[in-house]
């Protein structure tokens, strides 16, 4: 059983959003995706998808959507994004989920998701910027990450490895005197993996590389970074 990832699907199927406005690279977005997906996702296999999943303001909106992703194979875990407007509670989208028969969709939203000797976390992150009502936001996406870490290790200890998701960018620049304000809380609890989106087109790639800081690497996946192409990670 193998681990995939990618970011911000930027969906629209219940709503008129096309992305190829954002460029050529964006035409026919889903379904480069699909058959990426279809040729190396097998059924027990997970793909992580932390955020920007559909362009929906509700959740019933998203029907649509999520009727492509239950088409695909795979069980999918979906983390918010700041485009997810339709997100709501846990609870609520899990009762869409079931009402509508979609099968192996999951959300981590103040929880923790386990598959196999892997369990995966994670939190919509903020914008770093040094601003202080940015930082307030910050500061509670710090907390809320530090006490789901907590809570896998009393729970578990050291028996299982444990991935972090992330929407927003967890540093400011990877060159920018290692500006990470989670890196801490992160080598504190023994993470290696940290797999985030948000960030789009060539303006944005160049703060982007394969970065390392105290031992944890940290990769972009958005899907146009990935040539909407899934990466197996695991």
């Amino acid at each position: 059983m193998s681990i995939f990832v990618i970011a911000d699907l930027h969906l629209s199927f219940g709503t008129n959003k096309p992305m190829d406005i954002f460029g050529s690279n964006w035409e026919k977005h889903d379904e480069k995706i699909a058959n990426s997906w279809k040729e190396k996702v097998k059924e027990d296999d997970l793909v992580l998808l932390p955020g920007d999943f559909s362009w929906a303001m509700r959740l019933e909106d998203t029907k649509k959507d999520f009727e492509y992703l239950d088409s695909l194979p795979g069980k999918k875990l979906l983390l918010k994004g700041n485009h997810d407007y339709w997100w709501t509670t846990l609870a609520k989208m899990r009762k869409f989920i079931k009402d509508n028969k979609f099968q192996n969709i999951d959300f981590i939203q103040n929880n923790y998701y386990i598959f196999e000797d892997k369990i995966i976390t994670g939190v919509h992150g903020w914008i770093i910027n040094g601003k202080e009502e940015d930082n307030k936001i910050l500061r509670r996406e710090k907390l809320r990450l530090e006490m789901e870490l907590n809570s896998i290790k009393k729970e578990y200890g050291d028996s299982k490895e444990i991935i972090v998701l992330m929407h927003y960018p967890p540093y400011e620049k990877p060159e920018s005197n290692n500006i990470n304000p989670y890196a801490e809380i992160m080598e504190n609890f023994n993470i290696r993996k940290c797999y985030y989106g948000h960030l789009h087109g060539e303006q944005a790639y160049w703060n982007v590389k394969d970065y390392e800081l105290y031992g944890i690497e940290y990769k972009l996946i958005s899907a146009d970074y990935l040539n909407f192409e899934l990466q197996k990670v695991y």
